[in-house]
């Protein structure tokens, strides 16, 4: 009885064996080798450093934007509040009285003067400026500055020159401002702006 049963199992199994076979037989081989239109593939082409025949439709990736750095920024502000300055300083130059005393002023005489013409506005708007512009620049270049590199680092000397011009500017126009009687001003005024002049070209 076993033995019956172990000869319906050989011959099933050997049946199975048969017909996988049989049907592995009826397959055809297996093309390995590219069909004729794909033998320029461009993955091909690509390894050989040759030119890939992309598709018509394919786009190119949008370039990144440049970077524009921003208009407004601590640095942009102290380099308008210094031109503003020269500005004012040259306006101021240009509107000063034909009559105004600069030698020998105590012998002019005791005649009241106008402190609150264009001339002496021009020139308060021109200190305030000055003052702005070191205050600006020392807020936003306070890390710039050190004295261990010495006055002769740029950085120092512009910081050094601007000041001082705006300072001696600032002298000049209080000054005149607070004088009744006609006063020496105008060359302790433009050493300030030439050293404010200066501070700029140096890291312009």
């Amino acid at each position: 009885m076993e033995s019956g049963i172990k000869l319906k199992c050989t011959l099933a199994g050997l049946l199975m064996l048969t017909a996988a076979n049989m049907a592995h037989a009826g397959d055809a081989a297996l093309n390995l080798s590219l069909p004729a239109e794909n033998k320029t593939a461009s993955s091909f082409m690509l390894a050989s450093n040759d030119t890939a025949n992309l598709p018509l439709n394919v786009t190119s990736a949008t370039p990144a934007n440049e970077f524009k750095p921003a208009m407004f920024t601590g640095d942009k502000l102290h380099q308008y509040l210094g031109l503003t300055t020269i500005a004012l300083v040259g306006l101021t130059a240009a509107t000063a009285p034909d009559n105004s005393c600069e030698t020998n002023c105590a012998a002019a005489g005791q005649q009241p003067r106008q402190t609150h013409g264009t001339h002496a506005q021009l020139a308060k708007a021109a200190g305030a400026m000055a003052i702005a512009t070191v205050t600006s620049g020392l807020i936003d270049h306070w890390n710039d500055f050190h004295l261990e590199d010495g006055f002769r680092d740029p950085d120092n000397l512009h910081a050094l020159l601007g000041a001082t011009g705006a300072l001696v500017m600032v002298y000049a126009i209080n000054k005149s401002a607070n004088s009744a009687v006609p006063t020496s001003h105008a060359g302790i005024a433009e050493l300030g702006a030439a050293l404010m002049v200066v501070a700029i070209k140096l890291t312009w």
